[in-house]
């Protein structure tokens, strides 16, 4: 069911209007209306954990909370379905803003620096569970759980259950995040092109190996060019699709593991260890001492310059001339107008809307595409993360005042509860809980979702990880990646002038914070800078150059690959 009808029906059964009351009855009607038996809770369970809430709620009853996500199908659901909902059951009124990630960022630094209460609580990336461990501004949720907000805990929210909680825990043990949906990276491709048996003679002709998904970069860009350019039933194709506009949606790009597919960190899951995705390096006390080679970073190392020249070379060569002006909400939607033949990641999240095209869907509701783990690139080796995985997830700022923080903890844990999830992974598509992942609605609909449901079902799903804890304050050095990388882009920098400006300016806050001492023993002790060629000639990142940076192209079969999930 799609967000629309969702929508109109709570309309229709009066939902989403009139007062608030707080009753059994509002709850009745919300699971009759909206949930049904897309939960993994029978109903009697269902309600009688919407008792609970009900119970737990009286003393916030009137209360009117503000809460705030990127703007998401799965957010806008909550915000247009589950936010009226819970008013009904709670009588707590929740107002869920929806804005742009960048901005979700900028206002939690801000009410971070003034202490202000901007927002009861934030869906905020795990991206920046290093910032909130060193900066101890976010209820830490183990000791909030078991003290202040116990009264407020659901004892059905069963954290064992969400498959994300290794990534909102910081390296002192604790939870200071609760998952509320996770989308990974993968490679997204035309499976009823690469499966043509015209195609794929003309490809094994040309090339003198088999089309299928690439294991490496160098197969990505042998396909990549090989459709480019190519008409297929009237369409002009393109090989390979991305976005390039100097906007902040740039730098997700590359933090998001497009430098540790290249291969520039070093090995260790979730996160490279002792150099991670962004380049940083920390000592055994997980404090950051350098991003530029001469500290021991690896941001502006042969690897990183390999990754973003190859990344502009195919955004000019394979990927719609408009694409280098796109940012990623515009980039997005394109593979579903049917004239992209691959694209080397794409953030699952995007999915949703792709079911609803029919440019790339089948007559029967099964699509015309695949999703596949990433190629990776030269610098790469066996132990390293091979993609990235967002973890949108609950965070309270310590700034928020406790009646506040309570209510809106109750709204966080009723969007992500057992009653609820089932239906909002069904809308959104974006997994928090195994019992959801493994429930029967979804066994039905794998056909439906090009491998979506068989990748997080798989052994595999743990390799794709967030930003992790290298990174001491991700709202400041986030902000450094899209200017820097967005001079290479517009040709205005070499790849390495730009990655040597962009680790010396991570560098140079790293070094304020260092000096602040406002992270206390978690802060940077920056290393005394040296010969690259010292750290480049020891075992790990940074690695010295690959001569000859083009390996033998690999590809596997798309059906033997999703076997070995099995």
């Amino acid at each position: 069911m799609n967000l629309k009808t969702t929508t109109s029906m709570a309309l229709a059964l009066g939902l989403l209007t009139g007062p608030a009351w707080a009753d059994m009855d509002a709850a009745k009607a919300f699971l009759d209306a909206e949930i049904g038996d897309q939960s993994t809770l029978t109903r009697e369970e269902q309600e009688a954990e919407m008792q609970w809430y009900i119970d737990a709620a009286q003393p916030f009853a009137g209360m009117e909370i503000k809460v705030v996500s990127e703007t998401i199908t799965t957010h806008e659901y909550e915000s247009q379905v589950l936010a009226p909902a819970f008013e009904k059951i709670t009588g707590i009124k929740i107002t869920h803003d929806l804005i742009g990630e960048g901005d979700v960022v900028e206002k939690l630094q801000t009410q971070m620096q003034s202490g202000e209460n901007i927002y009861d609580a934030y869906v905020n990336d795990s991206d920046l569970i290093g910032t909130h461990w060193r900066y101890q501004q976010v209820r830490n949720l183990t000791d909030w759980m078991d003290q202040e907000g116990a009264d407020v805990t659901s004892p059905t929210l069963d954290l064992e259950d969400f498959i994300g909680t290794q990534f909102t825990t910081a390296p002192d043990g604790k939870l200071y995040q609760l998952p509320d949906q996770q989308f990974a990276n993968l490679y997204w491709f035309r499976y009823d092109w690469f499966t043509d048996p015209d195609i794929m003679a003309e490809f094994k002709e040309k090339y003198g190996y088999d089309l299928g998904v690439p294991v490496n970069w160098s197969a990505y860009e042998d396909i990549a060019e090989f459709f480019t350019g190519r008409e297929i039933d009237g369409v002009e194709v393109y090989g390979s699709m991305d976005y390039g506009k100097k906007d902040p949606s740039l730098g997700w790009r590359y933090t998001d593991a497009w430098m540790s597919m290249a291969g520039m960190g070093d090995k260790g899951e979730p996160n490279g260890l002792p150099v991670d995705e962004w380049g940083i390096r920390v000592n055994e006390n997980s404090q950051p001492v350098g991003a530029c080679m001469a500290r021991g970073g690896a941001a502006n190392s042969p690897a990183a310059v390999y990754a973003v020249e190859k990344a502009i070379e195919w955004l000019n060569k394979y990927s719609p001339p408009s694409a280098m002006g796109m940012t990623f909400s515009e980039a997005g939607p394109v593979p579903g107008q049917g004239n992209i033949a691959q694209q080397m990641f794409m953030y699952t999240t995007f999915v949703a809307p792709l079911v609803d095209s029919a440019e790339v869907m089948n007559e029967d509701g099964t699509p015309k595409w695949r999703l596949a783990p990433s190629p990776h690139g030269v610098y790469w080796e066996d132990g390293m993360k091979v993609g990235y995985q967002d973890v949108g997830s609950w965070t309270l700022m310590k700034s928020t005042p406790e009646d506040r923080a309570k209510a809106a903890w109750l709204y966080a844990q009723f969007v992500t509860s057992k009653t609820v999830d089932v239906k909002k992974s069904h809308v959104g598509l974006t997994f928090i809980r195994e019992s959801t992942i493994q429930h029967d609605s979804f066994s039905e609909r794998a056909s439906k979702l090009g491998g979506l449901v068989e990748f997080y079902r798989s052994p595999d799903r743990v390799r794709w990880s967030p930003t992790g804890t290298n990174v001491p304050d991700y709202p400041k050095l986030a902000q450094l990646w899209w200017q820097n990388i967005g001079d290479a882009m517009s040709g205005a920098k070499s790849a390495q002038d730009a990655l040597d400006s962009l680790c010396s300016d991570m560098e140079r806050v790293m070094e304020r914070l260092e000096r602040a001492g406002i992270q206390g023993d978690l802060g940077p002790v920056m290393n005394e800078e040296k010969d690259a060629e010292e750290w480049l000639s020891m075992e790990g990142s940074p690695k010295p150059a690959i001569e000859n940076e083009r390996e033998e192209p690999k590809t596997v079969s798309y059906d033997e690959l999703v076997a070995s999930w099995q």
